[in-house]
Parts: C-alpha cells; sequence; structure tokens
C-alpha cells in the first residue's frame, strides 16, 4: 500500500516513502529522508537531513530527528543519521546525525525505545534493544552497546562507551566507560556491582552469572591496575562468554578511564 498523508502534513520532493508509511498531521519531512516500510510519524513530528528510519519505527510529537549536530564545527557537511527497524522515539526526543570530525554518522540499530525528551548526540553508534528512559542526555561520540538501559535523567559524557546489558541508573553523571553488565549509578557515577536482574532477565546460565561476579572481584579489587587484573583473568573464568565480553571491553578501551567501585562493599 501507499503512504497515507495528512493534509496538514509536509513532504518534501525527493523524499523516499515506503510502503504503509503513515505521516500524520503538521510532520515535516525533508527532501533527503527515507522512511522504511510501516514507519509513523504520528503528528508534530519533524524529520530532516540526511535521515534513514527503518520498518515500522514509531515516531510521536514533536521528536526532531536529523536535524543539523549540536557542534560548533560543523560547517554543513553532508553527514547522516540512521535508524533502525522497530524502534520507538517518543515525544520530544531529538537526535542529530554525525560530523565530520569523526565518521560522519550516528547509528541506532533495531527495537530501541527512546522516551520523551530524550537525546542522542552527533556521532553516536547504539546497538540493539537499548533503553532510554525519560530526559536522558547522551552527548557525542558516545557507544551504546545491546541491550543497555539508562535511567531517568542520566547523562553520559562525550565518548564514553556503555557495554552491553550494563545500566545506567537515573539521574547519574556518567563522564567514564561502564564495562558489559555493570551498574553505573550516582553523579559522579561509579560502578555499585553487576546488573544481575538484566543479566537473569537475558536468560543468562547461574555458572555464566557466578563467573561474572568472580571476575568483576577480581578486576575491580584494587590489589593490581586493571589491566593488569584482566590479563591474569584464568582460563576457567575467560570460558564464559560474559567475562570474555568484560575483558575485552577493558582491554579496547585502554586508554580510558572506567567507573570504578567506591569501595569494596560495591563488590558484592
Amino acid at each position: 500500500m501507499s503512504a497515507t498523508i495528512h493534509p496538514s502534513a509536509v513532504v518534501e520532493a525527493g523524499a523516499s516513502l515506503g510502503d504503509d508509511v503513515e505521516i500524520g498531521p503538521f510532520c515535516h519531512v525533508g527532501p533527503d529522508v527515507s522512511l522504511g516500510n510501516g514507519v509513523k510519524l504520528l503528528s508534530h513530528a519533524v524529520v530532516w537531513g540526511h535521515t534513514s528510519i527503518g520498518e515500522r519505527t514509531r515516531i510521536f510529537p514533536f521528536a526532531s530527528i536529523g536535524h543539523e549536530p549540536q557542534d560548533l564545527k560543523y560547517k554543513g557537511e553532508k553527514t547522516t543519521l540512521e535508524i533502525g527497524n522497530d524502534c520507538v522515539i517518543r515525544e520530544g526526543v531529538t537526535m542529530n546525525p554525525g560530523t565530520a570530525g569523526d565518521n560522519g554518522r550516528t547509528v541506532i540499530g533495531d527495537r530501541c525505545v527512546f522516551l520523551a525528551n530524550a537525546h542522542v548526540a552527533h556521532d553516536c553508534v547504539l546497538g540493539n534493544n537499548i533503553i532510554f528512559s525519560n530526559g536522558v542526555m547522551v552527548a557525542g561520540h558516545c557507544k551504546i552497546d545491546d541491550n543497555a538501559i539508562l535511567g531517568g535523567g542520566a547523562g553520559v559524557h562525550q565518548f564514553c562507551r556503555i557495554g552491553r546489558n550494563a545500566f545506567v541508573g537515573g539521574m547519574a553523571g556518567v563522564e567514564s566507560d561502564v564495562i558489559p553488565f555493570g551498574v553505573a549509578l550516582g553523579n559522579r557515577a561509579y560502578l555499585g556491582g553487576l546488573n544481575i536482574v538484566g543479566m537473569k532477565r537475558a536468560g543468562m546460565e547461574r555458572s555464566e552469572i557466578h563467573a561474572a561476579r568472580a571476575a568483576f572481584k577480581q578486576i575491580f579489587s584494587g590489589e593490581v591496575p586493571i589491566q593488569e587484573a584482566v590479563s591474569s583473568l584464568s582460563d576457567d573464568l575467560m570460558q564464559s562468554p560474559a567475562v570474555t565480553a568484560i575483558a575485552q571491553f577493558v582491554k579496547a578501551g585502554a586508554e580510558r578511564a572506567l567507573c570504578t567501585p567506591r569501595s569494596k562493599d560495591d563488590l558484592g
């Protein structure tokens, strides 16, 4: 079926609309926008720039998607915003394309949910099944891996990495990387343990969770530097995919600071 466009909406010439697209009242779609099959813009939503939106994604009123990045170095270069399939983008959400100073792309995976007034800045790369609660603010160049959850009002500093299945608590101020399965709490954020609830919900076996906890305690015990602690993890622990994910994340960001526990009480 062809797209359904409300008479009050403006769709610029050149925009690409897939089958069954619905564009509601007072929406504005730019000339370089591509909307996949089944995309729905409910009302008063704006999609601009070189933006592509995957199938069945829904965008709610007053969202601003794809306008130029909030970066004073941006001079009008052709950069892109790519949003995956089956995402939910609620009221007042803002998402910006990339900049020439990075790879020129902001990328958002499939089945992500962005609640009201969340912000994704330029050059961020987000995986799949990520949840931003209301008012989450993520600065430029951040990388957030699959299944991460960010609580309401959390702020993430530019260039930070948040590992898969991590949980960032409400109102947290994250200025350092958060390991996979980690729980980041407070302002400035510290590592408050592992996301055991999330690991169970993800269907992880008890043995895998125990291995991750043992590795977590060894890495952040403070007895040796973190990189050295990761390198000394036993072969038995490294057989766990969760432990391997944590170790690879830490090694990949060897030059970056990590969120760490405040005290041994946070080691669990």
